[in-house]
Parts: C-alpha cells; sequence; structure tokens
C-alpha cells in the first residue's frame, strides 16, 4: 500500500478532495476513460446479467470500470470488467477484504488491477465511510450507470452525489415494481434508460470503439502469423483470453490458429 502523490482531475467535482489516498495496484488506470457502476447488493438476475454484459463490453473497449467491491451489482462490475481492467474504492483499509465473501475478488483486483482507499490501514468500515466510499467513486467515472436501486438505498446516496457534480446518469430498464429507485428517477426526468447496451456505449464512448478496432485488428492479424502461444499473451494478455472464451482461436501444438 503507498500514498497516491498526484493530483487526480476527476477527484476535483468532490466536495472535499480528498487528504490522503492510499492504493495498491495499477495506478496506470487512472489514466483510462472511466465509468462508474453501482446498484443493489441483492439484484435479481436480469439486473446481474446486463450488468455483467455492459461491463464485459465496455472493458473491451478499454473503459475501465469502477465501483464499490460490495456485493452483488459492485461485485458484477467488477467481474464483468476483469480484475485487469478495473478500480475498486474500499469503504475501509487497504488491507480489510470487505466484504469477507469477495475476499477472492479483492485479491485479484490488487494483483492485476487498482485499489483506492481514504483510509489508513486497519481502518474498518462504518457508516460514514460508505458515503465517502460512494463520492469518490462516483468522481471517478464519466458517467454514472445504476443498475439497480430500492428507494432510500446506500445506492440512491451515489445516486445525489452525481445528481450534485453534474453527472450524466443512466439506469438499466426496469419492469414495473422492481427497482423503484431507478424507476422515479426516471418518472423525475434525472437519468436516461439504457434499452440497447450496444447503443448506450456507442453513444457515449465512440471514439473508443474506434480505438478498440484498431487494436483488434492488430490482434487477428498478428494471430494470422500462427504465433506461439506466449507470444500472444505477452502482446495481448487481456485479449487473447476473451478469444479463446468466444471460439475465435484455438492452440495446437503451442502455437494459435484462428478459426
Amino acid at each position: 500500500m503507498a500514498v497516491l502523490n498526484h493530483y487526480i482531475k476527476e477527484l476535483q467535482d468532490m466536495k472535499t478532495y480528498p487528504k490522503k489516498l492510499f492504493y495498491d495496484g495499477n495506478l496506470s488506470l487512472l489514466e483510462r476513460e472511466k465509468i462508474s457502476i453501482v446498484g443493489s447488493r441483492k439484484p435479481t438476475k436480469y439486473s446481474r446479467l446486463q450488468i455483467q454484459n455492459l461491463s464485459s463490453k465496455l472493458s473491451k473497449i478499454g473503459i475501465c470500470i469502477v465501483s464499490g467491491g460490495a456485493m452483488g451489482i459492485d461485485a458484477v462490475a467488477h467481474n464483468g470488467a476483469g480484475c485487469s481492467n478495473t478500480i475498486s474504492v474500499l469503504p475501509c483499509g487497504i488491507d480489510i477484504r470487505y466484504p469477507a465473501v469477495n475476499k477472492n475478488l479483492l485479491n485479484n483486483i490488487q494483483k492485476n488491477g487498482l485499489l483506492l482507499s481514504q483510509f489508513e490501514e486497519g481502518s474498518t468500515s462504518r457508516p460514514y465511510t460508505f458515503v465517502l466510499r460512494n463520492e469518490l467513486v462516483v468522481a471517478l467515472g464519466k458517467v454514472l450507470v445504476v443498475g439497480e436501486a430500492d428507494l432510500d438505498s446506500g445506492t440512491m446516496r451515489s445516486v445525489e452525489f452525481a445528481l450534485k457534480m453534474g453527472k450524466e446518469i443512466y439506469v438499466l430498464a426496469q419492469r414495473i415494481g422492481e427497482s423503484n429507485g431507478t424507476n422515479k428517477l426516471l418518472s423525475e426526468g434525472k437519468a436516461k434508460a439504457i434499452y440497447d447496451i450496444d447503443e448506450f456505449i456507442s453513444f457515449i464512448f465512440a471514439d473508443a470503439q474506434l480505438n478498440s478496432q484498431s487494436n483488434d485488428d492488430e490482434f487477428l492479424i498478428f494471430c494470422k502469423t500462427n504465433p506461439k502461444y506466449d507470444e500472444v499473451l505477452v502482446r495481448f494478455p487481456d485479449r487473447i483470453f476473451e478469444a479463446e472464451l468466444n471460439a475465435e482461436i484455438e492452440v495446437l501444438n503451442g502455437r494459435v490458429v484462428l478459426k
């Protein structure tokens, strides 16, 4: 763990710039385009699937996902992005794994992504630390996406920060009687609904998609030479695993072959 000693422009929107900001992991993620995703600790299957899909697609075009490391939507967002492309802001010291159920996830983010905290080592979570954590999560992102939220929930406190900061707020389209917090935001005109994830990404991050397409072409061109698996792993560590999962490539005798 170390203390971050350079200015982060996104945090100028906070009520008070953090006196100290501790970190462990890959600081270069702070330089990336970022989006904040928050939501219920007990989301529906629908919300989980949509946030997983959204986070994964954003990660593929180089967008870093920022969330709070909590159960539910937070964990889904981190996992969807992949631990090397996510920032988790903690309500406690970086040495503490809270919630304990996310211990493995937070350990992986520490090794491959970035953990941030405003609190000294050994500091346990308190009601006020969640508030400070939520404000920091919101400040870091270009926009705020709310996967699901009940009225008067902690997630809605994050929404209040976004409104004060002048951040655009997007929510998943939900059924009547579910996610009453986000449905109320829509009825009051304080948020916009995501009806199509690809259209949302195209609208918010069009430039990033163009850059991603160029990088993707470079990956495919390289794979056409049937390189050794280890060579591809070094140059495209995130893309190669995705390509394997999507059956774009296969590995034969230690070499990568396009399908």
